[in-house]
C-alpha cells in the first residue's frame, strides 16, 4: 500500500538534543534507546470506516514530533504504521451504508492520506493493509500454535486464542490490575464470555469462517485475523522481535498494546518488544468526549475546507501537552490562529540572529523533554513579543526571522515564511 508525499523537512544548524520520553510500562521519562543505525518506530494506525477526526490528527502528529525529533538526532528512522482493513466496524459500516468493505476502506484510506498530507505529517516508511498481510499472520498464528501459546476452542466455530499465560510479563505495559483489565478487554473488543476459552481474558487471534464475512485459507482452516495479531506480525515481520518506540492513543494501551507485545514476545522469546511505549491523550470538544457514538467529531478536511491553516490547527493542537486529555473548541482554533500570525508578523521582521539562534536551542531542548509543546509555545511567543516591540521599521531584516520559520518547520511542521520570501 503507498504512503502519502513526504513533505520537504529543512535541515538545521546548531545542536541537536537527545529525545526523551515518557515510557507507559516503566512510568517514566527516559532516553529513547537507540541501536544500530535504525530506529524502529511502530505507530497504530486507522480501521478505515470513517473520515479522519482531530483525535485521530493529534497521535499521528505527536509521532510526527517524535519523527522529527530523531531526525533531527541524525537518526535513521524505519517507521511502520498499519491499516486495520479487516475488522468488525468496516463491515458493519459497510453493511449499513449498502456498500463494499474493500471500497469503503479504499475510501477512507484515501482520505487519511489526504488529512495527513495536508497537515504536513512525515509519511511511514511503510504503509500497510492488513489484508495485503494475512499469509504474515498465518504463520505467526501457526507460530504461536506450535509453541503452545495459543489454542483452538473446540466447537461449531473452531476460533484461535492465545493464552495471557503464554508470557510471565504479560501486563508489564499496562500496569493495570486484573478488574481494570477484564473492564478495558470487555469494553474495546473483547469476548470475555467467549464459550470453550481457558481464560476469559485470551485473545482471539483467528476468526473461523463465518456466513458473509470475508476469509482466507489457512492450515488451521479458513477464517480471519484477530485484531491484535494483525499489529504483531507487521512489527515483527518489519522492526523484529525488539524495537525502540510503540505508539498510539491512551485507548490502545490496553488491550491492544498489551495483546501485541505478548503475541511477539510469546512467538519469539523476547523479554519486551520496544524500548519505549508511548501514548497521546484523548481530544475532546468543548468539554465533552469526542467520539462517534455521540456525534460530536471535528473532521481535519472540514476545518481545511473551512480556510483554517494545517499550521493553525497544528498549533491548537500543541498547545496542550501530548500525554494529557485535551479539549478543542473554536476558541482553541482562534487562539492558534492568532498566535500563528502574531509569529509570522515577527518573522517577517526579525533581526537578532542571536536571540533566534538562542530560541532554536531551547525549543529543542523543550521537545527532546517528552515533547513540552506549551512550553515551546510560550517560549516562542516571548520572542515574537519581544521582536515585535522592538521594531521600528530601522534595519532591513536579517536572516533571524528565516531561521525562527525553518527551524519550526524542521522541529513542529509549521513554518512561519513562504520560500521565496
Amino acid at each position: 500500500m503507498h504512503s502519502w508525499p513526504e513533505p520537504e523537512v529543512p535541515v538545521i544548524g546548531g545542536t541537536p538534543v537527545p529525545l526523551n520520553l515518557f515510557d507507559t510500562a516503566d512510568a517514566t521519562v527516559r532516553p529513547v534507546t537507540v541501536a544500530g543505525d535504525t530506529v524502529g518506530v511502530y505507530v497504530c494506525g486507522i480501521t478505515p470506516y470513517d473520515s479522519t477526526h482531530l483525535g485521530h490528527a493529534a497521535t499521528y502528529l505527536t509521532f510526527d514530533l517524535v519523527i522529527r525529533q530523531l531526525r533531527d538526532n541524525g537518526h535513521a528512522v524505519r517507521y511502520v504504521q498499519n491499516v486495520t482493513d479487516v475488522d468488525d466496524p468496516l463491515f458493519e459500516r459497510a453493511a449499513r451504508d449498502n456498500v463494499d468493505w474493500r471500497e469503503l476502506g479504499s475510501d477512507q484510506t484515501d482520505l487519511f492520506r489526504s488529512d495527513m498530507s495536508t497537515l504536513r505529517v512525515i509519511p511511514p516508511t511503510e504503509f500497510i493493509a492488513v489484508t495485503d498481510i494475512v499469509d504474515e499472520v498465518i504463520d505467526l498464528v501457526s507460530t504461536l500454535l506450535g509453541n503452545g501459546s495459543a489454542y483452538v476452542v473446540d466447537d461449531e466455530h473452531p476460533d484461535i486464542y492465545a493464552s495471557i499465560d503464554a508470557t510471565p510479563e504479560f501486563g508489564y505495559e499496562s500496569n493495570y490490575d486484573r478488574p481494570t483489565m477484564m473492564r478495558f478487554f470487555t469494553e474495546r473488543g473483547g469476548d470475555p464470555d467467549r464459550h470453550g476459552k481457558r481464560n476469559p481474558m485470551d485473545a482471539l487471534i483467528w476468526r473461523a469462517a463465518r456466513p458473509g464475512e470475508p476469509n482466507w485459507d489457512a492450515p488451521f482452516g479458513s477464517g480471519r485475523p484477530g485484531w491484535h495479531i494483525e499489529c504483531a506480525a507487521i512489527a515483527l515481520n518489519r522492526l523484529g522481535s525488539s524495537f525502540a518506540v510503540q505508539g498510539g492513543g491512551t485507548d490502545l494501551i490496553f488491550p491492544h498494546h498489551e495483546y501485541s507485545a505478548a503475541h511477539v514476545e510469546a512467538a519469539t522469546g523476547s523479554q519486551r518488544m520496544a524500548g519505549h511505549y508511548v501514548h497521546s491523550g484523548m481530544i475532546g470538544l468543548e468539554g465533552t468526549k469526542m467520539s462517534k457514538s455521540l456525534g460530536n467529531l471535528v473532521f481535519v478536511h472540514r476545518l481545511t475546507a473551512a480556510g483554517h491553516e494545517p499550521e493553525a490547527i497544528r498549533l491548537g493542537v500543541f498547545a496542550s501537552w501530548y500525554r494529557s486529555d485535551r479539549d478543542w473548541s473554536d476558541q482553541v482554533l482562534a487562539d492558534a490562529e492568532a498566535r500563528l500570525a502574531r509569529w509570522r508578523s515577527a518573522a517577517a521582521v526579525a533581526t537578532d540572529t542571536d536571540a533566534a539562534t538562542e530560541l532554536i536551542q531551547r525549543v529543542r531542548a523543550a521537545l527532546a523533554d517528552d515533547l513540552d509543546t506549551p512550553r515551546v509555545l510560550t517560549m516562542v511567543d516571548d520572542w515574537a513579543a519581544t521582536t515585535l516591540s522592538g521594531h521600528h521599521d530601522a534595519p532591513d531584516p536579517t536572516d533571524a526571522g528565516d531561521l525562527v520559520s525553518r527551524a519550526l518547520d524542521s522541529l513542529m511542521g509549521v513554518p512561519l515564511l513562504s520560500a521565496a520570501h
